[in-house]
Parts: structure tokens; C-alpha cells; sequence
């Protein structure tokens, strides 16, 4: 799947970007038909959970998104592509991908 990633206000480390690529290739085993996707890393100054993942993925015919903020990137990339699948298993069982 072909992804975009956006660190805003930083440089991303390729081991972070290469470990959300692998994370988010994961997801291509509940549906094969992933487009692309886009992925936006932040970091807030509040509170300890300071570092924000927003991840938009392109289906045909629709486009699911999901946002997480952990102490670090690779634990809120976890969380969001868990939500990703969820959407995607959920969306897929009811006919709408």
C-alpha cells in the first residue's frame, strides 16, 4: 500500500516511519483492496500522552480514519491501526466495502 506519512513540526526517524509502514501493511490481511493512506504525526505540549497519530485510509468507494495519542508514536500507531481494523472488518460485514 502506498502511505504518506507527514511529520508536523519534526523530523521523523525512518525506523518510525518504517515501523508504521509495517503496521499498516498489516491491515491489507482483512482487506486486500487498500488504496492508500495517509498518516500525521504530532506532537502536543500537554500532559504526558503527548505525541498524536492520525491515519486516513482510501477504500474504494469510501475512506476511514482514526486518531490516537499515547506517550509514544509506535504505541498510538498500534492503537489506531487496531481501530482501522475494526472499521475495516466491521465495514466489510456489513456490505458497505
Amino acid at each position: 500500500m502506498k502511505l504518506q506519512v507527514h511529520s508536523i513540526h519534526f523530523d521523523a526517524d525512518v525506523k518510525l516511519i518504517d515501523f508504521i509502514q509495517r503496521k499498516l501493511n498489516k491491515l491489507e490481511t482483512f482487506y486486500d483492496r487498500l488504496v492508500d493512506g495517509e498518516v500525521f504525526l504530532r506532537l502536543n505540549n500537554e500532559g504526558i500522552e503527548n505525541k498524536t497519530v492520525e491515519i486516513k485510509l482510501r477504500v474504494p468507494g469510501s475512506q476511514l480514519f482514526a486518531v490516537e495519542k499515547a506517550r509514544s508514536f509506535e504505541a498510538a500507531t498500534h492503537l489506531a491501526a487496531d481501530a482501522l481494523r475494526m472499521q475495516l472488518t466491521k465495514s466489510k460485514t456489513k456490505g458497505r466495502i
